[in-house]
């Protein structure tokens, strides 16, 4: 698996990944109606570097790095990830978190935030666990899941 820099010719394969996942409204704390241009422009927003993992010539992954907050607060950086549900199980996730934490290093960045890591999704929270994130705050009932209902979410933090 190799993770480089998105190029033009990936938006395609990236709106295949992220939009399915906004749609299902169960990760993030995103409009569940968004249409593919409008689900482009939040991944691909100016702030953003977006990057893909990719495995014979297939994105099995995307993710952003961007500061989490402008002047006093950009040298913490700010992620999201997204893998691709046919290459779910297979280490792309914690490849793209492992790469996101060297790029927020060789960036500058001090320190990295997960600003709504919603508590149902156990299998993120023990990976960004596993990397050294540790949740630093709880949100309670602060993310209404479409299956769940109203759940917690955790901020959760590494320095660099």
């Amino acid at each position: 698996m190799r993770i480089r820099p998105a190029v033009e010719g990936d938006r395609s394969a990236v709106l295949a990944i992220v939009a399915p996942v906004l749609r299902a409204g169960e990760t993030y704390a995103m409009p569940r109606d968004l249409d593919d241009e409008q689900v482009l422009a939040y991944w691909f927003s100016p702030a953003h570097h977006v990057f893909v993992a990719e495995d014979n010539n297939a994105l099995l992954g995307t993710y952003y790095l961007k500061p989490n907050q402008l002047g006093p607060g950009a040298h913490v950086a700010n992620c999201g990830y997204m893998t691709a549900a046919a290459a779910q199980g297979r280490g792309v996730a914690r490849a793209m978190g492992t790469h996101s934490i060297e790029q927020a290093g060789a960036r500058g960045f001090r320190a990295i935030q997960f600003n709504h890591v919603v508590s149902t999704n156990q299998r993120a929270v023990a990976l960004w666990q596993s990397l050294g994130f540790a949740i630093v705050g709880t949100l309670p009932k602060a993310f209404n899941h479409p299956v769940h209902g109203f759940v917690d979410s955790y901020v959760m933090f590494r320095t660099l």
